[in-house]
């Protein structure tokens, strides 16, 4: 049997939805049970808030985003898109950066850097390739101009964020690079989602839009500016996203928990934004990287779990719907935001009792998440299509 063939080798989609299960409902766990010394550290050679960060961008959050892209691209140059041999060895690479970073401390320092860069060099490789060769064909080529430059500036992100001397900065670019991520596929699918459900159009001013994106990717630069001008940038950004999300129809898209976690999302970015330009200023006094883990639970952790439902579902041939318990997820992912990102504000001295709490939150939501939807991506789509 060739095992490329499965169905989950399809497309993108579908192998890294469920690493991405996986991952979500594992790394907070282990950084909890490390957090409170339960377990030993990884023998990586980088600190263990290295490790955490690492894993939750390039592990998490990459699963996710390299799922997500390869399925996209796909679609907007109509193309076949990556499959069989390419996603086995992009999943193989994912997998042998886990083990890297786990156990790679000793080992010699080429074969660290392969285990390192070999996933994403790749993915970003064949991305670039598919966008690129196929341009004249893409009917988001404007937009996706800033994937081209985004895109590649992981590579230069994941080293520095990882380095001893510029760790803080790095660690800036890495989480503007998926803000800006998200800020592309927020506008793209929102408006799609909004038209599919409600038969309603929600503002699209090429403008206004482009002056967005084009802050978003100018915060990906913030930990090298001089912080004052990272904070003008970020208000700029962060009220200009407000003016928009009150013409995007908040409160006909949040009488619907599926479409409306969606928008909290957005007005996470938002906050992360104001608060990140706080920080820049040297104002505010946070509990435990209150800007870090605003953006992690408030925008990755709402956003994700809703993209896989969704997408899982479609793109298998199925109908589109949010269950009582698909829905109980996205409240879990809200409850974990609030235990995780306000809770310790109010409540500091029991610090370590909101980890746990949060990292249980995500364990049973993406373990219900992967009990869901990884039959569907194991099998065949149920409307007779191919992929």
């Amino acid at each position: 049997m060739n095992l490329s063939k499965h169905p989950v080798w399809l497309v993108g989609f579908r192998p890294f939805f469920i690493l991405t299960c996986l991952s979500g409902l594992a790394l907070p766990v282990i950084w909890a049970l490390m957090f409170a010394g339960a377990i030993g550290l990884p023998h990586s050679g980088y600190s263990i808030v290295q490790w955490h960060a690492h894993e939750m961008f390039f592990g998490f959050g990459w699963a996710l985003l390299g799922g997500f892209l390869l399925t996209a691209t796909k679609n907007w140059v109509k193309i076949r898109g990556y499959h069989g041999n390419a996603l086995v060895f992009l999943t193989a690479a994912w997998c042998f950066e886990r083990i890297g970073m786990a156990f790679g401390g000793s080992w010699p320092q080429p074969l660290f850097l392969l285990s390192n860069q070999l996933f994403l060099a790749s993915l970003v490789g064949m991305l670039l390739w598919s966008l690129l060769r196929h341009r004249e064909a893409d009917g988001y080529r404007r937009d996706n101009g800033y994937f081209l430059l985004a895109l590649p500036l992981f590579l230069v992100g994941k080293p520095l964020m990882l380095s001893a001397d510029h760790g803080p900065a790095g660690t800036l670019m890495v989480l503007g690079l998926f803000r800006l991520c998200f800020l592309i596929m927020l506008e793209r699918t929102l408006s799609e989602f909004m038209r599919g459900v409600f038969k309603t159009e929600i503002l699209r001013n090429p403008l206004l839009d482009g002056t967005i994106k084009l802050l978003g990717l100018a915060m990906v630069f913030a930990g090298f500016l001089p912080p004052q001008a990272g904070a003008g940038i970020a208000v700029a950004l962060a009220l200009l996203m407000i003016v928009r999300f009150f013409f995007w129809k908040p409160l006909l898209a949040c009488s619907r928990i599926d479409l409306g976690i969606m928008y909290l999302g957005y007005l996470a970015i938002a906050a992360q934004l104001l608060v990140t330009a706080a920080e820049l200023a040297g104002r505010g006094a946070w509990v435990g990287s209150f800007s870090m883990h605003l953006f992690t639970f408030g925008v990755m952790g709402l956003i994700i779990p809703a993209m896989i439902t969704r997408i899982s579902r479609g793109h298998t041939g199925r109908k589109v719907m949010f269950d009582s318990l698909d829905k109980g997820v996205l409240w879990l992912m809200i409850l974990a935001l609030v235990l995780r990102v306000i809770a310790p504000q109010l409540a500091p001295a029991s610090y370590r009792l909101w980890i746990e709490l949060a990292a249980t939150c995500w364990l049973v939501g993406f373990g219900i998440l992967a009990w869901r939807s990884t039959p569907m991506l194991l099998r065949p789509r149920i409307d007779g299509r191919e992929h």
